[in-house]
């Protein structure tokens, strides 16, 4: 739990019968919904044991460990960061995001973020409802997913893009490398995720009510060496849900640090490529422009790392055929 620059707190619970949270917060003076932010981390341990629940009534004497993040800077910091623009307009942008560039600062991430570099191209003319630290953020893709992401340049904007991802109106399209050959070929796959008790830094499959409801539909686009060419379509935009499902029906993504194991013959081939991420690209975006109501729908080619790697595993399609699939999809 935790890094170098951590602030440990150690102690142990004064009283009995009180939930955790009001405990640890008499004890520490750090407030109940930053005791429960914490929990939600996995940076608090009782007993030498990770505690999540804030309502668990640990007995008085338990010993208890804190390890309370350093403070990161409240408002990001405009830096020149090449970015490709593939829409602009005086209320939105949309982004083609590289496999590699984290969104927004955050512990570990503090610069050099997608964050960063569109507070230089906008003039700080970002939305203020994701705060200081993520402005204009209505949505993320993970730091090693490539692809499309739209960001909101004012309150007006960001609310009506906000609604339509609350209502699942958003088309979200991705494209997958999964190892192996998904059975049946096309599917749903359902299942609520939250984050995993037993690795905090993970999302996993829960019981229904647990965690929140999550729908990908996915086709197999080509049989591969070994792998497939996989279209996923999601319903719902949890954190990780396309690697989750993916994984939970046994063919997670090639070269997926967290959710898979790269097969013994795929690696050699990773390792000859330089291919060290998830395959995953978030390929088609579609949404009502929050202002004016226009239909808006975009479209991204596979980038080339995945497009090496495709060709590798014996793909015959092309950039231009694959994404016409997805725009005919």
């Amino acid at each position: 739990m935790g890094g170098t620059t951590d602030d440990i707190l150690d102690g142990v619970i004064a009283a009995d019968g009180q939930r955790l949270d009001r405990a640890l917060a008499d004890v520490t003076g750090l407030s109940r919904e930053r005791i429960k932010a914490l929990l939600g981390d996995g940076r608090i341990a009782l007993d030498g044991k990770t505690a999540t629940q804030a309502s668990l009534k640990p007995a008085a004497g338990t010993a208890f460990r804190i390890a309370v993040p350093a403070a990161i800077p409240a408002e990001a910091a405009a830096q020149d960061i090449p970015l490709t623009i593939v829409h602009e307009d005086k209320d939105l942008i949309v982004v083609d995001k590289p496999a590699g560039l984290v969104v927004h600062p955050a512990a570990g991430n503090l610069d050099g973020t997608l964050v960063n570099a569109l507070l230089h191209h906008c003039h700080g003319q970002l939305s203020g409802i994701g705060g200081v630290a993520r402005p204009g953020i209505v949505h993320r893709i993970d730091k090693d997913t490539s692809g499309l992401l739209v960001v909101a340049k004012n309150d007006a904007a960001h609310e009506g893009l906000a609604r339509q991802f609350a209502d699942h109106s958003i088309e979200r399209a991705y494209f997958a490398v999964t190892s192996g050959h998904p059975v049946p070929a096309a599917g749903t796959v359902r299942g609520a995720i939250a984050r995993s008790a037993a690795n905090r830094k993970k999302m996993a499959l829960v019981a229904d009510g647990r965690g929140k409801h999550a729908v990908t539909h996915y086709r197999t686009l080509e049989p591969l060496d070994g792998a497939a060419l996989v279209e996923c379509r999601l319903e719902t935009g949890r954190t990780h849900q396309v690697r989750v499902h993916l994984a939970s029906i046994g063919h997670p993504l090639v070269g997926d640090p967290v959710y898979g194991r790269t097969p013994p013959r795929l690696r050699p081939l990773l390792q000859q490529l330089g291919f060290a991420r998830q395959a995953l690209h978030a390929a088609v975006l579609g949404f009502n422009h929050p202002v004016s109501g226009t239909a808006l729908r975009f479209a991204s080619p596979v980038p080339r790392d995945m497009q090496e790697l495709l060709q590798e595993l014996g793909s015959k399609v092309s950039i231009d055929h694959v994404g016409q699939e997805m725009r005919s999809g």
